[in-house]
């Protein structure tokens, strides 16, 4: 009997500790659980508090000149919201809607920018500068560039002929060019011997440039001569404006006029049609180097609503790599741009200079 009951309660213990121990197991498994769902309900919580973490702009307008047709702007630019929109969001920034219009003169879009109505403005540097009390540059786009970028006329003439570069820049040049006449000949001759230029020298030429308006062709020109010599073009004693640079071209390849003032380097679109004794870089010389005639900008309005910091820094990023890809790279195209760069209001200062030499000449 003794025996039986010793038994009996030896199996009671057996099950007794199997109750404990399924009871520590499940304990065990429930709290794992509980932690797993509380882990995962908290990362689905920051991924919710990650999403909704980006500033929400209710529209962005932007606004571009009308160098080409409104309707042809328009329709190139279409795919920029998309692009635009998209990049903002990872940069954060959830744009619901980006308004584009096309300026009926580039002035309109500069009062946009100073009035706060335009929060970004695709404009010259001309029309920046004449609007920086409330437009801000903050990009310059680029474009190829040349293998030529010196402001020492010598080396020019020392690496000709110049040829097309990979790499982008944000300006060109103008140059000052002497043709195969007996002066232009003796003025190239000075600048190769590393001799300066006087006031003389190049007033003795006959000079033609182009309208007043042109900054190549007249008004970075203007600002060389009043940088050596404290003068203009309005100083020199020869001087005739032509239609073209070709026709400019025409008559420095027969000795008719001396000096031509154009683009960097506009030689290499004139090579073909040259009419000299010689081939257009053994005839021609360069005598003089504007500084550099920056081009086009992204600028943002220091009145918009919605313009700080932040998020002019990010529009800086998003236009540069939009910039990178294909679909941005046709986009802007259409006022052949070919990248963007940070820019600054200093890289324009001598577009002031240029802009007060307009000013006299009015």
């Amino acid at each position: 009997m003794k025996k039986v009951l010793l038994s009996l309660v030896m199996v009671l213990f057996i099950v007794a500790l199997a109750a404990c121990g399924d009871s520590s197991d499940d304990k065990e498994s429930k709290e794992k659980n509980e932690n797993n769902s509380t882990e995962t309900a908290a990362n689905n919580n920051n991924d919710n508090n990650s999403e909704s973490s980006n500033q929400v702009i209710e529209s962005l307008s932007i606004g571009f000149v009308p160098s080409r047709e409104p309707d042809e702007i328009i329709t190139a630019t279409e795919p920029l919201k998309e692009l635009l929109t998209d990049e903002l969001a990872t940069l954060g920034y959830d744009v619901e809607e980006v308004d584009i219009t096309v300026g009926t003169n580039y002035e309109a879009v500069g009062e946009g920018l100073s009035a706060g109505t335009i929060d970004i403005g695709l404009i010259p540097g001309g029309t920046y500068v004449l609007y920086d009390d409330g437009a801000e540059v903050v990009l310059t786009a680029t474009r190829a560039g040349l293998s030529n970028d010196s402001d020492d006329a010598k080396y020019w003439n020392d690496n000709k002929p110049t040829e097309a570069s990979d790499n982008q820049v944000t300006y060109y040049r103008a140059l000052v060019i002497a043709g195969p006449s007996e002066i232009g000949q003796a003025l190239a001759d000075k600048v190769n011997n590393g001799e300066e230029l006087t006031w003389d020298d190049v007033n003795s030429a006959s000079w033609a440039v182009m309208s007043s308006s042109s900054p190549a062709g007249y008004i970075y020109p203007a600002i060389w001569l009043s940088d050596n010599f404290d003068k203009t073009i309005t100083d020199l004693d020869n001087v005739v404006q032509t239609d073209s640079y070709g026709s400019a071209f025409a008559r420095l390849a027969v000795g008719q006029i001396d000096v031509l003032v154009t683009y960097a380097d506009a030689r290499r679109d004139n090579a073909d049609a040259w009419n000299g004794d010689g081939t257009i870089w053994e005839d021609t010389n360069v005598i003089g180097v504007t500084p550099g005639i920056y081009n086009d900008t992204i600028s943002v309005s220091k009145n918009s609503k919605i313009m700080d910091e932040d998020l002019k820094s990010a529009i800086q990023t998003a236009f540069m790599n939009i910039a990178e890809t294909d679909a941005g790279k046709e986009v802007i195209s259409i006022y052949n741009h070919e990248g963007y760069q940070p820019a600054s209001s200093e890289d324009y200062d001598n577009e002031r200079k240029a802009q007060e030499i307009v000013k006299s000449l009015q």
